[in-house]
């Protein structure tokens, strides 16, 4: 590891991104949407909408030809409703982890 400061380095590359599936959304990240290629952690309360957000991101990945996985730490997972929401569900990527570190060493591997 190394401490350098942000300016020292080159410029960042041009991110690709998936739309979330809402323009508003979209346009409040700054860049259009989730960096695609990159882990990302939905955070929020229970009921909130963490699930149907990261579905519908999921099935705009798939759009474009992208493979994504669902690390389903709940084990709560709804295919129908994935379905649904355009999930090309065959294609999708799941793991049901025991634990908290199981599900951080599926998203290291």
């Amino acid at each position: 590891g190394s401490i350098m400061r942000m300016g020292d380095g080159e410029a960042a590359e041009d991110i690709q991104v998936v739309s979330t599936g809402s323009l508003g959304l979209d346009i409040a990240l700054g860049v259009g949407g989730l960096p695609r290629g990159r882990v990302v952690e939905i955070y929020g309360p229970e009921s909130s909408g963490k699930t149907t957000l990261t579905l519908q991101v999921i099935a705009e990945l798939q759009k474009l030809g992208g493979t994504a996985a669902f690390i389903d730490a709940e084990h709560a997972l709804d295919v129908q409703y994935a379905s649904k929401l355009g999930v090309n569900v065959p294609e999708l990527l799941i793991s049901q982890p025991d634990t908290g570190e199981q599900a951080l060493e599926i998203t290291d591997a």
